[in-house]
């Protein structure tokens, strides 16, 4: 009872906070998020993934060229860290999943002594009680059925544009990237993040990749504000949804 009288306490108190946090920007549109060096941000890890062996640059003799360089002339993509470029999201995904079940079961068993060495009188009369017969000792029946039929179906569908920073170059020449962009709406926020590790060959002409080329990709799109309040679950309802069995 202890327990229960703390957890609720411990619910309400979360409740609270959150409900005098909704009603200090009541009127209020959401604020943007402070622009900062991702490096700066809490819990920011440096990306480390296996790299070959490094391969010292050699120049010949009276040549411009190096051994480390693969294009002679120089151009305006993304190179260094600080640099900016473009993503493009263009994401259509439809998946479809059906599958359909059926088990059924059935047993019996019977067991019975009908004739004992003339006996069975006496032992129905004597060892067992008033009304038992030595003829129908066992009889079990069981039967068990079950169907199952379900069925997935989702699309989504996503087509955006957001700049991303060069947040750190690799050992082998791969570029870590980072981007955030926030759009305000009226009382809405609308958040596209996107992050993850590219080749420099993969960047286009006009300094842009698609997001098919971003290894380890992590692309999220949400919202802040009144509508997503109103849209999602309140606290009691999710820890209800948690615990409650059915």
């Amino acid at each position: 009872m202890k327990n229960l009288i703390i957890s609720t306490a411990l619910v309400l108190s979360l409740s609270a906070c959150s409900s005098i946090e909704r009603l200090s920007r009541v009127g209020e549109t959401p604020e943007f998020s402070r622009i900062e060096n991702p490096q700066d941000k809490r819990g920011y890890k440096p990306v480390s993934m296996p790299m070959p062996e490094p391969e010292v640059a050699t120049r010949e003799m009276n040549s411009l060229w190096s051994s480390n360089r693969s294009a002679f002339f120089e151009d305006q993509r993304a190179k260094d860290i600080g640099d900016i470029l473009t993503v493009t999201i263009d994401m259509e995904n439809e998946a479809e999943m059906e599958s359909t079940s059926s088990r059924s079961r059935s047993a019996g068993e019977n067991a019975g002594i009908n004739n004992l060495a003339g006996f069975e009188d006496t032992l129905s009369s004597k060892l067992l009680p008033d009304g038992a017969n030595l003829a129908t000792l066992l009889d079990l029946n069981s039967t068990s059925n079950n169907n199952n039929t379900g069925s997935t179906e989702s699309e989504d569908e996503l087509t955006l544009r957001v700049a991303a920073v060069v947040s750190q170059i690799l050992p082998n020449g791969n570029m870590v990237i980072t981007g955030r962009q926030e759009v305000r709406v009226n009382y809405e926020k609308r958040i596209l993040e996107v992050a993850g590790v590219i080749r420099p060959e993969d960047i286009g002409i006009d300094n842009s990749i698609a997001h098919d080329k971003i290894a380890e990709a992590r692309i999220g799109y949400g919202g802040k504000g009144y509508i997503s309040d109103v849209q999602k679950p309140r606290l009691g309802q999710e820890i209800l949804d948690i615990f409650m069995p059915y």
